[in-house]
């Protein structure tokens, strides 16, 4: 995938770029980041490519020329565009998923000052947002979204990693642990050591259900519910360990090795 980021800020990125999974991506020829800065496109003779609002108002307003002068010089046509907005359609894991299935290339164009000069819009394909708040400009949101979408493309990471994380599957991930066994009186849930992995499994999933209704209730709701989710449900409501459970600990004990 091919991902173009239209910017004033173009520094901002240079971190971004030169570590952890976004690195070993563009190494790997997984995905092509080009960061464009918007300035060079403008062609006011002093450089400007911001304005005050007409018709009063505070704040500057960035201007429509050097921006779709940028698109237009950047814009193939296979590339869908969004532009980064408070009044977009919110940014999500399923979003996410359908920008690497249904996209060979996007261009995120990053928003500035009080806002953008409302004709770009006639000119972009979708707005898009991370959240009901509102940040200096879009280029911390263009870096969340293309972080999102890179991790999902077939050789970014390793297969399986994104399987089991939070909101793919509508739930919270489950609890993750590592050694030592105890610290600060804290302790591993023994079925992690039972080597019963069908149990482990099962003892996971009764945990996502646990935190994503205690903490999300608003993706709870939305979750179609298996029977054997109904059976984690009720388990939790009685507060009993459950025979299953005990079965695989009383039978994993020679495996287990805590420290």
């Amino acid at each position: 995938m091919k991902i173009t980021i239209l910017t004033l800020f173009p520094e901002m990125f240079d971190g971004f770029l030169t570590n952890s999974i976004i690195k070993r991506a563009i190494a790997k020829e997984v995905v092509s980041i080009n960061i464009v800065n918007i300035r060079d496109y403008t062609l006011d003779k002093y450089g400007r490519v911001d304005s005050a609002p007409v018709g009063g108002g505070a704040g500057l307003i960035m201007k429509c020329q050097p921006v779709l002068d940028c698109l237009n010089a950047n814009r193939s046509s296979e590339a869908k565009t969004f532009l980064l907005s408070p009044k977009g359609s919110t940014f999500n894991q399923e979003k996410a998923h359908e920008i690497v299935k249904n996209c060979k290339e996007i261009i995120l164009i990053c928003g500035h000052y009080e806002g953008i000069d409302e004709r770009v819009n006639d000119y972009i394909d979708e707005q898009i947002s991370i959240g009901d708040y509102i940040l200096t400009g879009g280029e911390l949101g263009s870096m969340v979204i293309a972080d999102a979408i890179i991790r999902l493309i077939d050789g970014a990471i390793s297969e399986g990693s994104t399987e089991e994380e939070s909101f793919e599957n509508g739930l919270l991930e489950y609890p993750q642990y590592t050694e030592p066994y105890e610290y600060d009186g804290k302790k591993i849930p023994d079925i992690l050591y039972s080597g019963n992995h069908e149990a482990i499994n099962k003892w996971r999933r009764k945990q996502s259900l646990k935190l994503t209704r205690e903490i999300r209730p608003d993706l709870f709701n939305k979750i179609k519910l298996t029977k054997q989710d109904l059976k984690l449900l009720k388990e939790l409501e009685i507060n009993e360990i459950p025979k299953w459970e005990t079965d695989a600990l009383e039978k994993g004990k020679k495996f287990i090795k805590k420290g």
